[in-house]
């Protein structure tokens, strides 16, 4: 990991637990879930949000105005909202998005809950997302959230990360490795 990944990863989690104590202190888990829901589709979607966070040419005032207007437009729940507007005036905005998967990991653990990211070569079904998520709450011992991407590359069969597990089951790495075999065999 490079140094400047490591420092943001440090930042945001700084500022996630102190988010995460206080929702939890309140009672407002509920509420801080959907909200940081709602910001990351926000961040996602919004290439004009990207540039606001990220961008140094915007005074911290400017950024603080914007991200409380975008806060209280949203209905974000207030430590939130506030954390926000305190990250902007720290210059801090830069790390909105190892914040939100900061988030969502401290409010999965508490749940008892694990995210699963996995990669198919065509998208699951609603069907199939069940039944893996049902094997894997099997294996961990914990309701298992998917999040699936979809990569062609991978000609058929899944790639499943569940934290430092990965179960690589795609024809592409079958295929790399009989490539290899072949080499070592010739």
């Amino acid at each position: 990991m490079s140094e400047t990944a490591s420092i943001s990863t440090g930042i945001a989690a700084r500022y996630a637990t102190a988010i995460f104590e206080i929702a939890q202190e309140n009672k407002k888990l509920d509420s801080l879930e959907t909200s940081v829901n709602d910001l990351a589709s926000a961040v996602d979607e919004s290439a004009d949000l990207r540039s606001l966070i990220q961008s140094p040419l915007v005074s911290r005032s400017d950024q603080e105005n914007a991200i409380t207007a975008i806060a209280k437009k949203m209905g974000l729940d207030e430590v939130l909202a506030k954390s926000l507007s305190l990250m902007a005036q720290k210059r801090r905005l830069f790390v909105v998005p190892q914040l939100i998967g900061a988030l969502r990991e401290q409010i999965a653990q508490e749940r008892g809950e694990v995210t699963a990211e996995v990669t198919s070569a065509k998208a699951l079904t609603k069907a199939q997302s069940d039944k893996l998520a049902s094997t894997l709450k099997e294996r961990v011992g914990k309701t298992v959230t998917i999040n699936s991407t979809v990569d062609e590359s991978l000609i058929g069969g899944l790639v499943v990360k569940v934290g430092s597990k990965m179960i690589d089951t795609s024809i592409r790495s079958k295929l790399n490795s009989l490539q290899n075999a072949m080499k070592e065999v010739g």
